[in-house]
């Protein structure tokens, strides 16, 4: 799909995934790395853990389809030579703390105006926070979802697996392609500005509008969340791990509410009297007293009670067949050995010839007809291309080893 089109991806560990997915869709992505790899290589854990810039696992998830050069852009000739790379680029990528490019002379401003050039940051390029201190902690805090993290009395925990700069390269990438959409009619380019604190905010879906709009904020409460006096429970024990159970209501999900209760009911779990609840004024009614809070607290027992006795399969399979909001709570083993990943051949053998053998990958993020994503090339080793990429430029890359330009 991008096959006519070069990238510049100067990211850190921060932005990589929006190569990747530039890379995956077809574009020719060169990973800029400073002489002796990007920092994120020296992220563990390592293949065979054998500690080595050439085998973190997280540079694995993120470089595949790229090329790698080294170069030094703290030197003016590595600057240079940038520039010349750039002329020959559509897109340029980086996640520098905001000054850090122009400072070079290598900002937006200072390249070909019709480049689409992203910005990865914390918290945007301007703005009282542009310059403040930044984790993943951080920004999940500072983006909301860590409101609900955790037990009700106690400090919210963090998400196991680093999430807001994955959502903000996420965003960059489909920030890139609009830009690129508009380039393709006026000839110009754009600065994509992503800011990972806004890109985490917008995965919140609308709990974070609440303070704004006036409406009861959301709490936390472990497997699930408090809204005003309503505990709301999500997720529900199964007999071999847990089930997630959008158990809300309203005229968007009471359907599926009553549809699970109908199921209850008839399983032998459920008198005709809680099956035949007004799911889709639920709310209202236990708002307005209608409802007693302890009988919803009953109802919840008794869809425990019900779930605790059943398998993750056989809860599965009730709700594809009666389509219920419920999915299994899957470990990384069940993940591996889904079966409707293995029917979409969606775990895709690459060949590592640096280590010798195959490594098994995630599949494409989307499938296309005409275009289909494929995997063309394993994450580089460090400086892999420099005598490819560096040759179209006329450059002898021994000597800009012997200068430590690469």
């Amino acid at each position: 799909m991008l096959s006519p089109y070069r990238v510049l991806d100067c990211t850190n560990a921060r932005g990589l995934l929006c190569g990747q997915m530039l890379a995956d869709l077809g574009a020719d992505v060169i990973a800029v790395e400073p002489p002796g790899g990007s920092p994120a290589r020296r992220l563990g854990p390592f293949a065979d853990d054998v500690v080595d810039p050439d085998r973190s696992l997280v540079w694995w998830s993120y470089a595949r389809n790229k090329r790698s050069i080294t170069l030094d852009l703290e030197r003016p000739e590595g600057r240079d030579i940038f520039r010349r790379l750039a002329a020959s680029a559509h897109f340029v990528i980086e996640s520098d703390d905001p000054g850090v490019m122009p400072a070079r002379d290598l900002g937006p401003a200072a390249l070909d105006p019709s480049l689409v050039y992203v910005s990865i940051t914390p918290w945007g390029q301007t703005g009282p926070k542009a310059h403040w201190a930044d984790s993943d902690l951080i920004l999940l805090a500072a983006g909301g979802p860590l409101v609900l993290t955790g037990d009700d009395d106690r400090p919210p925990v963090r998400l196991p697996v680093p999430q807001a700069y994955l959502h903000a390269s996420a965003d960059a990438a489909v920030g890139a392609l609009i830009a690129h959409h508009e380039r393709q009619r006026s000839g110009r380019g754009q600065h994509v500005d992503v800011s990972a604190q806004q890109s985490v905010a917008q995965a919140t879906q609308s709990y974070i509008l609440c303070a704004a709009l006036g409406a009861p904020e959301v709490r936390r409460t472990a497997g699930g969340l408090k809204n005003g006096p309503l505990t709301l429970r999500l997720l529900f024990p199964a007999s071999d791990g847990h089930v997630a159970i959008t158990f809300l209501f309203g005229s968007a999900i009471g359907p599926f509410s009553r549809r699970l209760m109908e199921y209850l009911y008839e399983q032998g779990a459920c008198d005709a009297a809680t099956r035949d609840k007004n799911w889709l004024e639920y709310t209202q009614l236990l708002l307005s007293g209608a409802e007693p809070l302890e009988e919803f607290e009953r109802v919840k027992r008794v869809v425990e009670s019900f779930t605790r006795s059943r398998t993750k399969a056989e809860l599965l399979a009730a709700a594809v067949a009666r389509g219920l909001v419920m999915a299994p709570v899957a470990t990384l083993d069940e993940v591996v050995a889904s079966p409707q990943l293995a029917a979409r051949d969606y775990w895709q053998p690459m060949a590592h010839s640096d280590i010798g053998r195959s490594v098994t990958y995630p599949g494409p993020f989307a499938k296309f007809s005409a275009t289909p994503l494929r995997w063309r090339r394993r994450p580089p080793t460090v400086g892999e291309h420099n005598a490819e990429v560096y040759a179209e430029l006329g450059l002898d890359v021994a000597e800009l080893e012997r200068r430590g330009v690469v």
